[in-house]
C-alpha cells in the first residue's frame, strides 16, 4: 500500500487531534475507534471481508503499513472469522500513541516537549500540514452540507467519527447541532462503516462482555441476536440508534 493516501485511522487520529492544545479529543474512546478504523481500512485494501458481525481475512499478504500488517497477522491467527465487537474491545489499548508515534514517523505531526504544572513532562502534537488536516474535515463538510452520499471512505470516516463521539469537536455548541446529526446519519451510506462503527459503541456499552457472561450461562445466542437486531435496525433507521447509544445533541 502506498503513502499516496492517508489511511482511514491516520485521518480520524488527524481528525480528533485539536490544533490549540496538542492533544487527543476523545482519548477514552479513541483506541476502540482506531481499531475499528484498521479493520475499515484492511477491507478497503482487500485484505478482510465482513461475514455478518464477523471479519474474515481473505488475503493475508502485508499491505506495506507496519500498523495494520500488525492488525491483519493478528486477525489471521485467529484462524476463524471474529466478531468485530470482540476485535474491537481486544487488548490492544494504546493505539492512540501507537498512532501517534507512526505519524510522527510520517512527518504527518510533530512532536512537541512540554510540562503540565511546570514539573509534569508531556508531550503535545501540532499536525505538520495544516491544509491536510482542513482537507479531511471539509469531505466531512461537504457530505454534510451537500447531502450527496459521500464515498465508502469519507462515509467510514464519519461513521467512526460519530461512533467515538468526535461530533462535539468537530461541530462545537448549538450552531453545530444540526451537523452533528448529519455527520450520524452518514453512517448509513457505508454498510462496513456502519457495522464496525457500531461495534464500536457496543464495546463503549459493554456489550461484548455481557456476550461473554452469556456464552459462560449457556445463552451467548439469545444475546448476539439482541446485538444483531439493534445492528441492523440502527442500519435500517440511518443511524438513529447510533444517536441514542452515543447521546449526539
Amino acid at each position: 500500500m502506498g503513502k499516496s493516501r492517508r489511511t482511514v485511522p491516520e485521518e480520524l487520529l488527524l481528525l480528533a487531534l485539536d490544533p490549540t492544545t496538542g492533544t487527543t479529543a476523545q482519548p477514552q474512546t479513541l483506541d476502540l475507534g482506531l481499531a475499528g478504523a484498521q479493520l475499515v481500512e484492511l477491507s478497503l485494501a482487500g485484505r478482510i471481508v465482513p461475514e455478518g458481525d464477523r471479519i474474515a481475512v481473505v488475503l493475508a499478504r502485508p499491505t506495506g503499513d507496519p500498523t495494520l500488517d500488525h492488525a491483519l497477522e493478528l486477525l489471521r491467527r485467529r484462524g476463524s472469522p471474529v466478531r468485530a465487537a470482540h476485535w474491537i474491545g481486544g487488548p490492544r489499548l494504546g493505539l492512540r500513541q501507537t498512532y501517534l508515534a507512526h505519524l510522527e514517523r510520517c512527518g504527518m505531526v510533530t512532536a512537541v516537549p512540554g510540562q503540565v504544572c511546570g514539573v509534569l513532562p508531556t508531550t503535545r502534537y501540532q499536525a505538520s500540514d495544516d491544509c491536510t488536516n482542513a482537507a479531511i474535515k471539509q469531505r466531512l463538510d461537504t457530505a454534510i452540507r451537500t447531502g450527496v452520499p459521500p464515498d465508502p471512505r469519507t462515509a467510514a470516516l464519519a461513521a467512526l467519527a460519530h461512533s467515538v463521539g468526535l461530533g462535539k469537536h468537530l461541530y462545537p455548541g448549538n450552531e453545530g447541532r444540526s451537523s452533528r446529526s448529519r455527520l450520524r446519519d452518514l453512517i448509513r451510506y457505508d454498510p462496513l462503516g456502519g457495522m464496525v462503527a457500531h461495534a464500536v459503541m457496543d464495546v463503549q456499552n459493554g456489550l461484548p462482555a455481557q456476550q461473554n457472561r452469556a456464552a459462560a450461562q449457556g445463552s451467548a445466542p439469545a444475546a448476539t441476536g439482541r446485538s444483531g437486531a439493534r445492528a441492523a435496525a440502527g442500519r435500517g433507521s440511518g443511524g438513529r440508534v447510533a444517536a441514542s447509544r452515543v447521546g449526539v445533541r
